[in-house]
C-alpha cells in the first residue's frame, strides 16, 4: 500500500494552486516593493529632475526656464569661487578627518585595554555625537571667540597673543576641522573598537610572546585584521566632508550680498557655495543643481580614489 505525498496543491483546485504560485514568487517583491518605491519617488526622482533643472537657466524669480544645456556647467568651472570653495572643502577635509580617525584608532585601542567602569567609557565616546550639529557649532564659535573665547584666553595666558580664527583661512579651517573632529572620533572610535573585539586573542598572545608592545601590536596585528573597517569609515568621513554645511555656516558671518563663508569666502565649501547660489543671491535653481551634479562627481571622484589607494596599499603589504 502506498501513501500519495501531500503537496502544497494537493486539495486545492486550480485557482487556489494559481494563488500559492502567485504567493510564493510574487510575495518578496511585494515585501521589498515599499522601499523602492520610497527610494525611487525622494531618491531618483529628485536626482533626475535636479539633472533636468541644471540644464536650464531656472530661477523662482521668473517664469520662464530657458533651455541653456550645459551652460551651467560651463559658467561653474570658469567661476574661481567654485574653485576656492573647493578647495577649502579639502582642505577642511584632511584637517579633520586624518587626524579624528588616526584619534579613534587609537582610543579605540585604549578600550580594549581593562579599565574600571569600562562601560562608562565607551559610552563616554557616543556622548558628543548624540549632541545636535547646531548645539556643536555654537558652542564651539563660542570657543573659538576673538575677544572672548576661551580658546584666545588660554594662548593669550600662554603669551601667544590672540587669534581671530574667523578672520583668517588657515585659523578658520582649523577651527572648523576641530569641531568636526571632536563630534564624531568616538563615533568611529566605536565602530574600531567593535571591529576590533572581532579579532582572534590568540593572535594578540602570539604577538605578546614575540615581544610586540601595545604599540607595536596596534599598527602590526590590529590595523591589517580590521582593514576592512578602516576603510569603510575613511570613505563614510569623505562623503561627509564634502559636504559639510553646519559647522561653517554658523561659525561666521558671510559678507555683503548674501556671500557665505566668511566676508571674503575664507572658509566657504562647496555646500555654502551651492546655498550661496541657491538661495541668498537671486534664487538661481539651475546654477544650484549644477553645483549639486558637480558636487556629486566629485564626491564618487574622491571616495574612489580614496579606495583604490588604500587598495593598493593592501596589495603592497
Amino acid at each position: 500500500m502506498t501513501i500519495a505525498a501531500k503537496g502544497p496543491g494537493t486539495r486545492r483546485g486550480p485557482a487556489g494552486l494559481l494563488r500559492y504560485r502567485l504567493d510564493l514568487k510574487a510575495s518578496p517583491y511585494l515585501y521589498i516593493a515599499p522601499f523602492f518605491v520610497l527610494f525611487a519617488a525622494f531618491g531618483l526622482f529628485p536626482l533626475a529632475f535636479t539633472a533636468w533643472v541644471s540644464t536650464h537657466e531656472w530661477s523662482l524669480l521668473s517664469d520662464e526656464h530657458v533651455f541653456v544645456g550645459f551652460g551651467n556647467y560651463e559658467t561653474l568651472l570658469t567661476d574661481p569661487y567654485f574653485w576656492n570653495a573647493l578647495g577649502n572643502t579639502l582642505s577642511i577635509l584632511a584637517l579633520a578627518t586624518v587626524p579624528q580617525l588616526l584619534a579613534a584608532l587609537l582610543l579605540a585601542h585604549v578600550l580594549t585595554m581593562r579599565l574600571r567602569a569600562q562601560t562608562f567609557w565607551r559610552m563616554g565616546m557616543l556622548l558628543p555625537n548624540v549632541a545636535s550639529v547646531v548645539a556643536v557649532a555654537v558652542i564651539f564659535s563660542q570657543l573659538f571667540g576673538r575677544d572672548f573665547g576661551l580658546i584666545n584666553w588660554v594662548l593669550d595666558s600662554l603669551g601667544a597673543g590672540r587669534v581671530d580664527w574667523q578672520a583668517g583661512t588657515a585659523s578658520s579651517h582649523v577651527a572648523i576641522a576641530v569641531m568636526v573632529a571632536w563630534k564624531w572620533t568616538g563615533y568611529n572610535a566605536l565602530i574600531y573598537l567593535a571591529a576590533m573585539q572581532a579579532v582572534p586573542r590568540e593572535v594578540y598572545e602570539a604577538a605578546h610572546l614575540d615581544g610586540a608592545s601595545r604599540l607595536q601590536q596596534l599598527f602590526h596585528v590590529t590595523v591589517p585584521m580590521i582593514r576592512p573597517t578602516i576603510v569603510f569609515t575613511v570613505i563614510v568621513s569623505t562623503i561627509y566632508g564634502l559636504q559639510i554645511f553646519a559647522e561653517p555656516q554658523l561659525f561666521g558671518g558671510g559678507g555683503q550680498n548674501g556671500v557665505t563663508g566668511g566676508a571674503s569666502r575664507q572658509f566657504q565649501t562647496l555646500t555654502l557655495y551651492l546655498y550661496e547660489h541657491g538661495f541668498n543671491r537671486g534664487f538661481e535653481f539651475g546654477y544650484a543643481s549644477a553645483v549639486a551634479w558637480t558636487m556629486f562627481a566629485v564626491i564618487v571622484l574622491v571616495a574612489l580614489v580614496n579606495y583604490l589607494f588604500i587598495r593598493r596599499i593592501r596589495s603592497a603589504s
